[in-house]
C-alpha cells in the first residue's frame, strides 16, 4: 500500500504501549468503505531519525512472508505529526495482548495444556524464522502476543539479524535477563539464543517466576516439561536442540491431558 493512500484513510487512536524507541497505538479508518487495512489495526510508529529498528522490523516481516505464528504486516507509511516526521508500520491487532500481559494477570503458573499449545505455536513460529535464515534475538513473554482465538504469535523483530551475519558493534541485542550464555560472555547470535529465551519464557509460564542460576522447582508431574527445558537450557549452544527438534519432543507432540480452562484465552 502506498504511503499517501495510508495517510488519507487513517488516524491514530487509543495508545497500546510503547518502548525505548517506538508506540503503538490502534489505527482509525477515516473512510471505512475504502480503507485497505483490517479492522482494528495496530500501527507501530517511530519518529523518522530514529525508527532504524522499525524498518528492520517491517523488512524482516517481508522476507518472512505469511506464517500463522509470526504477527502479519499490513504495509508502512509516513506521517507529520506535531511538526515531527514518523514511520509507521501496520501490523495485526492482538486483542488478547501479550504473554506477559497474561503473566501479569494470572500469576503463572499455567495449566500444562496451556503451557504445551503456546509453546507450540511459538516454536513454529521460531522454526519459520530460523528456516528463512534469520534469528529473533528478543524472545520474551513481552514479544509474544495473544489473540481472541487463543493463537499466539511472535512480535518485535526490529533486533532480528541474519544468521551467521557478523555482529560487528558491540550491540546487545536482547533483554538480559533472557539472554543466552553465549550471547552474554562472547556476543554470539545464532539460532540456539532463540531456543534458550523460549526456555526462559516456559519457565515463567510453567512457575510464575524468571529463570536465574538455578531453575526454579518445576512441578513433579511435568516430567516431560523439565526434560524439553533442559534441552532449550543447554549451556553449550551446539547441544541445545533445535526448534525442528523440540516439535518432536514428547511434551509438545503428546497429546495433550486436558482442555484450557476458559479463563485463560
Amino acid at each position: 500500500m502506498s504511503s499517501s493512500s495510508m495517510k488519507k484513510n487513517w488516524v491514530r487512536g487509543e495508545s497500546l504501549g510503547s518502548g525505548s524507541s517506538a508506540t503503538v497505538n490502534i489505527a482509525i479508518p477515516t473512510n471505512p468503505s475504502t480503507h485497505n487495512f483490517p479492522s482494528p489495526t495496530a500501527v507501530k510508529s517511530s519518529l523518522f531519525l530514529t525508527s532504524y529498528s522499525l524498518k528492520t522490523e517491517k523488512d524482516v516481516l517481508d522476507i518472512l512472508g505469511p506464517s500463522p505464528n509470526i504477527i502479519k504486516c499490513y504495509g508502512n507509511d509516513c506521517t507529520v505529526e506535531n511538526g515531527k516526521r514518523y514511520y509507521n508500520v501496520f501490523l495485526e491487532y492482538a486483542a488478547g495482548g501479550s504473554l506477559a500481559d497474561q503473566l501479569r494477570k494470572y500469576g503463572g503458573r499455567f495449566p500444562e495444556a496451556y503451557v504445551r499449545r503456546r509453546t507450540k505455536s511459538i516454536l513454529e513460529g521460531l522454526k519459520h524464522i530460523h528456516s528463512k535464515g534469520y534469528v529473533h534475538c528478543d524472545v520474551k513473554p513481552q514479544n509474544i502476543l495473544v489473540f481472541d482465538n487463543g493463537v499466539v504469535k511472535i512480535a518485535d523483530l526490529g533486533l532480528a539479524k541474519r544468521r551467521g551475519e557478523i555482529n560487528r558493534e558491540y550491540v546487545c541485542r536482547g533483554t538480559p535477563m533472557y539472554m543466552s550464555p553465549e550471547s552474554l560472555t562472547d556476543n554470539v547470535y545464532e539460532s540456539p539464543v532463540d531456543i534458550w529465551a523460549l526456555g526462559c519464557t516456559i519457565v515463567e509460564m510453567i512457575t510464575g517466576e524468571h529463570a536465574g542460576e538455578e531453575l526454579p522447582e518445576i512441578p513433579q508431574e511435568l516430567s516431560q516439561g523439565k526434560d524439553f527445558l533442559d534441552k532449550c537450557l543447554v549451556k553449550d549452544p551446539n547441544k541445545r536442540w533445535t526448534a525442528h527438534m523440540l516439535l518432536n519432543h514428547p511434551f509438545i507432540k503428546n497429546p495433550l491431558p486436558q482442555p484450557l480452562p476458559r479463563k485463560i484465552v
